[in-house]
């Protein structure tokens, strides 16, 4: 059996306009203060229309767990929703937190997701729990956390093995089938299309960077939140890179948080609700995110404040212009092949507005 295809041109995206490479979004289904999550899932909606529409090449969901402010718990349930409601963009995991699922269980969940939406599907994959260790140890039923992050390049063999059905004779697994899949091409009549979503690693460090290239894979890296390692992430992964019947090149994309807005002091009081959110996270309270009225009213103490001022100085907001700006200088910094914009503010209006000056200042289509 002629094993799944996948070619270097579902990888490589085209640079639209006047943007230096292609420009893509990671979504995480943000919940403001007084909106639910039907509001978020509608606002994901309206978000992957527009950047169907406007010549971004791909929408990912982001998988978190156990915050109330992120509603993108089950990434494949909101991929298939958006999937009905796109055209020509291709949606993805930004990632699936593979030990935190049954490699077999993603191959199914993706499986049907490609026959949904044939040829635009990508299986973006980290090692990290995408919460915190007691809802990790609830999702896996086990508190060997540290055993699962470093099963994770068994897991992934296993995982691709499971997409591509080509188990070797004798496996455990060499009958088990993830379905949809390749196996119904040689069922009595069957008719199979030999096409699989291509896997990306993800990563805020150097361990995935490290496998991705030795495996030939792409890579992308979360700028957004780690910024002080994308370089030396990028530099290790193609330092590491080996070419694969994949990729004969590395290809490197980096997540970025970026907001625009009509003026510089409304995109100000934007991100400020993103950062006093991620304030809130990371000293264990998590929560909605806050107004920009609570934001900006929130009486930040010195330690807080040099917290938000560092947040803040990694996140590309601004005017149209000076965001694009931005964004071209740190392309040029890192040499990144692909920016994946994220753009978190309280209400799905400010995202919206963002992407769409975004795409006016690089001229993609209308």
């Amino acid at each position: 059996m002629e094993a799944p295809h996948v070619t270097a041109h579902e990888i490589r995206g085209t640079a639209v306009g006047t943007a230096p490479v292609p420009l893509s979004v990671l979504d995480l289904v943000t919940v403001g203060a007084g909106r639910t999550a039907t509001d978020a899932l509608r606002a994901s909606v309206d978000i992957a229309r527009l950047a169907d529409r406007r010549g971004f090449h791909r929408h990912w969901i982001a998988e978190h767990h156990s915050m109330p402010g992120v509603a993108s718990s089950s990434p494949a349930v909101i991929l298939s929703h958006l999937a009905a409601h796109t055209r020509r963009i291709r949606l993805g995991s930004g990632g699936v937190m593979l030990p935190n699922h049954a490699p077999l269980v993603i191959a199914e969940q993706f499986g049907t997701l490609e026959a949904l939406a044939p040829g635009r599907i990508d299986l973006g994959l980290g090692r990290a729990p995408g919460t915190d260790g007691a809802t990790a140890a609830a999702l896996r039923r086990s508190d060997r956390l540290n055993e699962g992050a470093d099963d994770f390049p068994q897991q992934l063999m296993e995982l691709t093995r499971f997409l591509d059905d080509d188990f070797p004779d004798g496996h455990p697994y060499a009958r088990i089938h993830a379905v949809p899949g390749p196996v119904q091409a040689t069922s009595p009549g069957g008719v199979q299309d030999p096409h699989r979503p291509p896997i990306w690693l993800l990563g805020s460090s150097g361990f995935s960077a490290r496998l991705a290239g030795q495996l030939g894979l792409p890579f992308a890296f979360a700028h957004h939140f780690s910024a002080q390692n994308t370089i030396p992430a990028l530099d290790l992964y193609r330092e590491s890179f080996r070419p694969s019947e994949l990729l004969d090149a590395p290809y490197a994309l980096i997540g970025v948080a970026a907001l625009a807005a009509d003026d510089e002091k409304e995109a100000e009081r934007q991100v400020l609700t993103g950062a006093l959110s991620m304030l809130r996270l990371r000293t264990g309270r998590p929560g909605l995110i806050p107004t920009p009225d609570e934001a900006a009213a929130h009486p930040f103490t010195p330690m807080e404040r040099e917290f938000v001022d560092s947040w803040l100085h990694n996140i590309v907001y601004g005017t149209p212009d000076a965001v694009r700006t931005g964004l071209d200088d740190l392309q040029k910094r890192t040499g990144a092949d692909e920016l994946m914009l994220t753009a978190n503010a309280h209400g799905p209006e400010a995202r919206l507005r963002s992407y769409e000056l975004i795409a006016d200042a690089y001229g993609l289509p209308a």
